[in-house]
């Protein structure tokens, strides 16, 4: 019983997300997309977007499921297409891998 609570404790920890740009600059109108590439070992992982304006908490934007991912790497990318400068802020990506 003990071995089965450590063994979910150590593959909660075994995944990776990283933010493919560390500053994307657009003008007026122009499209951008921005990459979150990640690693788990879960089939089914849940995977955010938040965006943090300034003077502001993050909120929350974007949830995509993905039923069918391989336990290597990953990618979800966020499209801001028409760019204005209420898209002025610091995007975040986030990654849930077990079912709540």
């Amino acid at each position: 019983p003990g071995g089965d609570l450590l063994q979910q404790a150590a593959l909660s920890l075994c995944y990776s997300v990283t933010q493919t740009e560390r500053e994307v600059v657009a003008a007026a109108g122009e499209t951008r997309t921005l990459g979150c590439t990640f690693e788990t070992a879960y089939t089914t992982p849940t995977l955010f977007w938040y965006k943090q304006e300034v003077n502001s908490f993050p909120k929350y934007m974007l949830k995509h499921y993905s039923n069918t991912i391989q336990v290597d790497k990953s990618e979800i990318k966020l499209l801001i297409s028409s760019a204005a400068v209420t898209d002025s802020a610091v995007y975040y990506c986030a990654l849930r891998s077990e079912s709540i």
